[in-house]
């Protein structure tokens, strides 16, 4: 009986390139696995046919023989074994296709088997920074002193002594994961589990790092360098990856948690990406015109104040608020006019006053010439 072709196996075209082989593989693998069709012959010839199928179109080599002389390809047995591949050699492909593991329903699926080494995470570390209005609004970076879990400068994380120190796991024969097969009424049923003796490192250590204790890790302190970014807010919480603490013998390492603080600017208060200045000039000022020097995030600015400014005033300067995060947008630094009013008065200045007290000029005018502090807030915005 002619043996089916490996592309039409698979489902793809000659020209296909290593990850379409591989991707029709796993849809493959995970359609006829025995798991997913106990007792289905059928569906087991599939699967080994697939499995065949990818042995050879995965390899550069025999698949370069293969297109040139088809199943009959040179060397022993060309390359159709017949039913060549077992089960156990279909299993050890996985490790390529399905990230590690007997079975690709750990990943899939959430259950079944999954060999290989449990990788361990170290945990996250959360730190408080603060910043000015000036580092929030034109971005800073920070040098700060960490006290972390560090990977064991002795034994290089592994935790044992030496190299020699180390010997292959008798439980799982060094392969990091155990195989179990279990007798059904569908049949048998076959799993793959991390070794839980070595905890899938395929190896024991005999002699501890006398520094670590075999942990892997030491506790110690660490000078790190954070690039905070224009715009951030109170409460942000920014993340570096890998910045945490270190996780025992070689994992992956936790991550550093940066929350932001906003110290209080004496001067400017914030509001949003737009920033708040309260100026007080006397009626005096406001009724003949002035120019005034104000503060902004990047130092001092001069501006005008015409002649008949009214109270409650918002002048505007524009792009001397925040950056916004988001984008390239800064914001405004919104100046609002408070007219001071004198509480004593000297016996000149009161004569002087009280000669404009009837004056036309200096009888105010509401509905005309004052506007409610809304009303200004809408004019400003649009």
């Amino acid at each position: 009986m002619a043996k089916k072709d490996f592309y039409d196996i698979l489902g793809v075209s000659k020209n296909a390139d290593a990850d379409e082989i591989k991707k029709a593989y796993r849809k493959a693998a995970i359609k006829f696995h025995p798991d997913k069709n106990p007792g289905d012959k059928a569906a087991e010839e599939k699967f080994k046919e697939a499995a065949e199928a990818y042995e050879i179109l995965s390899n550069p080599e025999k698949k370069q023989r293969y297109d040139q002389f088809g199943h009959a390809g040179p060397g022993a047995g060309g390359f159709g074994g017949g039913g060549g591949m077992n089960m156990e050699d279909i299993f050890s492909q996985f490790g390529d296709v399905f990230g590690g593991g007997g079975s690709p329903f750990e990943s899939f699926f959430g259950g079944g088997g999954g060999g290989g080494r449990r990788v361990q995470k170290g945990t996250n570390l959360r730190i408080k920074v603060k910043l000015t209005l000036e580092e929030i609004a034109n971005g800073a970076e920070k040098t700060i002193k960490v006290q972390k879990l560090n990977s064991c400068k002795s034994c290089g994380g592994s935790g044992a002594k030496d190299k020699s120190s180390f010997t292959k796991c008798s439980t799982c024969n060094g392969a990091g994961s155990v195989r179990r097969v279990q007798n059904t009424i569908l049949g048998q049923m076959q799993t793959t589990t991390t070794c839980p003796t070595c905890n899938g490192d395929g190896q024991k250590i005999t002699a501890k790092c006398t520094a670590c204790n075999g942990d892997g890790v030491e506790r110690g302190e660490e000078t790190i360098s954070i690039n905070i970014p224009a715009g951030v807010t109170e409460g942000m919480q920014l993340s570096m990856s890998g910045k945490g603490n270190a996780a025992p013998k070689g994992g992956i390492p936790g991550d550093l948690l940066i929350v932001i603080e906003e110290i209080e600017h004496e001067q400017l208060k914030r509001d949003g990406v737009n920033v708040v200045y309260d100026l007080y000039i006397s009626f005096v000022d406001a009724a003949i015109g002035t120019s005034v020097e104000v503060p902004t995030i990047d130092g001092k600015a001069r501006i005008k104040i015409d002649a008949g400014t009214q109270g409650g005033k918002i002048l505007r300067l524009k792009g001397k608020g925040i950056k916004d995060i988001n984008s390239y947008h800064r914001g405004d630094e919104l100046v609002h006019i408070n007219v001071w009013t004198p509480k004593t008065l000297s016996r000149e200045e009161r004569i002087a006053l009280e000669g404009l007290q009837n004056s036309e000029n200096f009888k105010p005018s509401p509905g005309k010439n004052d506007k409610g502090f809304f009303e200004r807030m809408k004019e400003y915005f649009e």
